[in-house]
């Protein structure tokens, strides 16, 4: 664990965090964390909290750490896909070879509607993407 803590803390929310200035130069040594911002990285909105004027360096921090967490959050998104294709697969071997009827009577109707649903948004979106190619 590194003894230099940084100069900014992020408490995540949904859609942001509030931003927090770390100060550890005071007289006791102790940490202290003074609330700067809020910001909303659904709309990229930075709010200063209260009646702070946040400085250049303030807002150069947050929208670097915006940028990361966005990028972060579409990571993840992408990888809870690759996961559910996983679970899929899962479940039709599942289905396939250790299902009994009970089981299968409790969660056919679910699934079929749940797979229907994702199949037509799927090809929707492909036929679009197909259209846009052929016309762009």
């Amino acid at each position: 664990m590194s003894t230099e803590l940084p100069d900014y803390y992020f408490r995540v929310r949904d859609n942001g965090a509030f931003v927090y200035r770390v100060d550890t130069e005071n007289r006791q040594r102790r940490i202290e964390m003074d609330q700067i911002a809020v910001v909303n990285t659904r709309n990229g909105e930075i709010k200063p909290h209260g009646r702070r004027t946040l400085s250049d360096q303030d807002l150069s921090e947050i929208k670097t750490w915006m940028a990361a967490r966005m990028a972060l959050l579409a990571a993840r998104d992408i990888d809870d896909i690759h996961r559910a294709v996983d679970y899929l697969n899962i479940t039709a071997h599942w289905v396939q070879s250790k299902a009994n009827e009970d089981q299968l009577e409790a969660v056919t109707d679910d699934l079929l509607l749940a797979m229907h649903d994702l199949r037509t948004v799927l090809v929707r979106k492909k036929a679009d993407r197909l259209m846009k190619g052929r016309d762009g």
